[in-house]
């Protein structure tokens, strides 16, 4: 099963070198029909690559070998059948797994050690339960960690009449628990977005909450909250929005400059077009603003990123993805533009309905890949209704410490695919000198993945290609994990099953 392609590109420029792209693909297991699995790449453990899958009510770890052959298929008998919300927290040579199940009307919430090998380090332990009513919404916790991993959290956030009952509990690297308290935040279901749940190296925890006038509105109101380690109390710090609207906040926690970065598109007015891009900064250290600025994105940016209709309309379906902190406290932005379009009724594209109906919500999401996609079954979408996705253009911003743009970049891709989105958008790969971006180029209905490169200084290169020579497989490319400084596992579909790719670039 399993299948080595070579691609060998030779710049003529550099006669002496040569590019090289390895690509192994894995075995795949009967049971892992693409409508029955969830799953989720955990890494790189011990020289082998860990999987977890979720099949129907079974759960398991594939330990693939450096060949990507499956070494060991570990069953993991102890979490029980109606299991929900499973994390994990990675290091060198062992992981946390945290899950949480119901019984009855109770709710569990569990952790357990396993080592490289995927084989328990004792016995799964109990973090937190709560008592629910029959209807109530039962995914309620949510596991953050901090870039290092030294500091875990687990919060839950249940929603009670028109207010949040947020609870959190912080723990060490080890899951000893430092400290646990609980505050009700007021909420307004029409009204009020909770959102961008981080943990910073030190155990703080942040969050944002933005406003609006009426449900189908931009926000015109936003904060940052933020918890200390061993206070129960939060602190919100209103942020200064001037006259403009915004939406789709992102937060960034820059571990190094000590300072929490929040990017956004903003508004002239409500419902208008997007106008440029709202940047703030708050400076731990200080506890005050350092930084607040409204950076218009002009006509040159926006004629390389539209794809039809006027200028000023050119940015309104684009949606930011991920930030990059450099070390001198400027960033780099990439944004996607993104739509769908319904078949079978007359409704319009609407980036409001869109941000109204899915605002990211950590505390209901299940399974997630480290930026932004998550894998969705093909047996999961509404067989009433047909949809067609669109993603189309990549912008790239750099942004220097002091809020301003110094340049701006677009990489053309045009996707699009009906009832099912995981063979779009893109990933990244960041490499040191460079970052990657990688999405399926299949005009031609050939599974061939693009590679783009970017500079710090806004160099673009065109790299070679990554075709599969074997016939069957699709790459998904948005779903993919970086393992290593130039190697990624990249999920593909051969037929109906789900397998997995290690490029080595």
């Amino acid at each position: 099963m399993n299948r080595i392609i070579f691609v060998i590109a030779i710049f003529l420029v550099l006669p002496a070198l040569a590019f090289c792209q390895k690509v192994t693909y894995s075995d795949y297991e009967q049971e892992d029909n693409n409508r029955d699995i969830n799953f989720e790449i955990i890494g790189k453990m011990n020289g082998h690559f860990l999987v977890y899958k979720n099949v129907k009510w079974r759960h398991k770890i594939n330990i693939f070998n450096y060949d990507m052959t499956i070494k060991e298929t570990v069953k993991l008998d102890f979490v029980p059948e109606k299991t929900f919300n499973v994390d994990f927290v990675i290091y060198p040579d062992h992981f946390f797994m945290i899950y949480q199940y119901q019984k009855r009307n109770t709710l569990h919430c569990m952790a357990v050690k396993l080592d490289g090998d995927a084989k328990k380090i004792g016995e799964p332990f109990e973090l937190d339960t709560t008592q629910i009513s029959i209807l109530a919404d039962n995914k309620i916790y949510t596991t953050i960690n901090s870039e290092d991993k030294q500091k875990i959290m687990v919060f839950k956030i249940h929603k009670k009449y028109d207010h949040y009952s947020l609870v959190t509990l912080l723990f060490d690297s080890s899951l000893h628990l430092l400290n646990k308290s609980r505050r009700t935040l007021e909420y307004n279901e029409r009204r009020d977005n909770y959102d961008n749940f981080l943990l910073d190296n030190d155990g703080n925890f942040v969050f944002t909450k933005d406003s609006k006038n009426g449900n189908r509105d931009n926000s015109n109101s936003l904060s940052l909250a933020i918890k200390a380690p061993s206070e129960d109390s939060i602190i919100f710090h209103e942020i200064d929005l001037e006259k403009y609207y915004i939406d789709e906040v992102k937060v960034k926690v820059d571990n190094l400059n000590k300072k929490y970065l929040i990017n956004s598109f903003y508004y002239k007015k409500n419902r208008g077009s997007i106008e440029g891009l709202f940047t703030y900064e708050w400076d731990r250290d200080s506890a005050k603003t350092f930084l607040r600025d409204f950076t218009v994105l002009g006509d040159t940016i926006r004629d390389e990123a539209k794809t039809n209709g006027q200028l000023r309309f050119a940015l309104d379906d684009f949606f930011i993805r991920q930030v990059f902190v450099k070390k001198d406290g400027g960033f780099l932005l990439t944004a996607e533009d993104y739509s769908t379009q319904g078949r079978g009724n007359n409704n319009p594209w609407n980036r409001w309905d869109y941000l109204n109906n899915s605002y990211y919500s950590p505390y209901s999401s299940y399974y997630y890949n480290p930026y932004y996609n998550y894998y969705r079954p093909l047996g999961s979408y509404n067989s009433n209704q047909s949809t067609r996705y669109y993603y189309a253009n990549i912008m790239i911003l750099s942004v220097d410490k002091n809020g301003k743009l110094e340049w701006s970049r677009v990489i053309h891709k045009d996707q699009f695919d009906d009832d099912n989105e995981n063979f779009l958008s893109f990933s990244t790969m960041n490499s040191g000198g460079e970052i990657h971006f990688l999405f399926n180029d299949d005009k031609n209905k050939n599974q061939i993945i693009a590679n783009h490169s970017i500079t710090p200084a806004g160099v673009i290169t065109r790299n070679p290609t990554l075709k599969s020579q074997e016939r069957g497989y699709q790459f998904m490319p948005s779903l993919s994990k970086q393992v290593g400084a130039s190697q990624l596992i990249i999920p593909c579909m051969y037929r109906s099953y789900i397998c997995f790719a290690r490029v080595d670039f």
